[in-house]
């Protein structure tokens, strides 16, 4: 098999993402915008595994990223963005700055990264790249208004995408956007007193391994949206629908949203994760 490109892998979910696409027999290039955490994470996999340097926001370095990993392998198979970045509170409370470095990573990003993939995957007919958005792609995450926007972009981009795809006549190539509730890595560590990051564990609240699993077997059966868990994203449409019953239904949503969180706290702390 040729080459897998998995973007903010030097650890959680995108590691695991890239520890399975390894054992499939794919030669993988770990990327991060930490080029240590990278190369450690490719070490920890062995084999034929890399590790690279990679700020997603630079689109040349995405293209530079791609063509090495063909040149490499002799062929670009799969490509997953995964890198991304949370930040919580009201809308007006963030600063411009904060504003573009959000949308810039998870919007961007995940553009700049397909783009280098299809690049090489469109001229040979194959390939697969798959992004990783959140339920906060597919409806309004209150305290995560500024996250959610992104990743209501990046799904957009990516199933705009397959639809051109299929439009111009390319057959072969796939993209996916895999859509979990909350997923206990990094990038949530440091949110268990935080209220306005309730949501992220009022739902299916999950290890990164069952997400990257879920993830790499889209390369068997590939599909445009996965969600995970399906009846959590269910609900969640319902809510989208009706934005009148849902902003009245908030109070009692955020509650629920706050112990949940706080039993949570417990059980990480006692060593009891998801």
């Amino acid at each position: 098999m040729g080459a897998a490109v998995v973007t903010g892998a030097g650890r959680g979910l995108g590691l695991e993402i890239a520890r399975r696409l390894a054992a499939r027999g794919l030669e993988v290039n770990v990327t991060d915008v930490d080029g240590d955490a990278a190369s450690a994470a490719a070490a920890q996999l062995g084999g034929s595994a890399w590790g690279a340097q990679l700020d997603v926001r630079d689109a040349a370095a995405c293209r530079r990223i791609a063509a090495d990993a063909a040149e490499r392998c002799g062929s670009l198979d799969v490509w997953v963005n995964n890198a991304g970045i949370l930040v919580t509170g009201l809308s007006w409370e963030h600063d411009e700055d904060m504003r573009r470095a959000v949308v810039d990573v998870n919007a961007h990003g995940t553009f700049n990264g397909t783009l280098a993939a299809l690049d090489l995957m469109r001229p040979a007919d194959r390939g697969h790249v798959i992004n990783i958005i959140s339920l906060a792609g597919l409806v309004a995450a209150p305290g995560e208004t500024l996250y959610g926007a992104s990743k209501h972009a990046a799904i957009a981009f990516t199933i705009g995408t397959l639809a051109d795809l299929r439009r111009s006549g390319t057959k072969g190539v796939w993209l996916s956007a895999v859509c979990p509730d909350g997923v206990w890595t990094p990038m949530l560590y440091d949110k268990l007193d935080d209220p306005d990051a309730a949501v992220s564990f009022s739902g299916h609240f999950m290890r990164p391994e069952t997400v990257a699993e879920r993830t790499v077997a889209l390369l068997d059966r590939p599909r445009a949206l996965l969600t995970i868990p399906r009846r959590r994203a269910a609900f969640l449409r319902v809510a989208d629908m009706l934005p009148g019953f849902a902003t009245r239904m908030l109070p009692l949503v955020l509650a629920d949203a706050r112990r949940r969180q706080r039993r949570w706290k417990k059980r990480i702390e006692a060593g009891r994760g998801p």
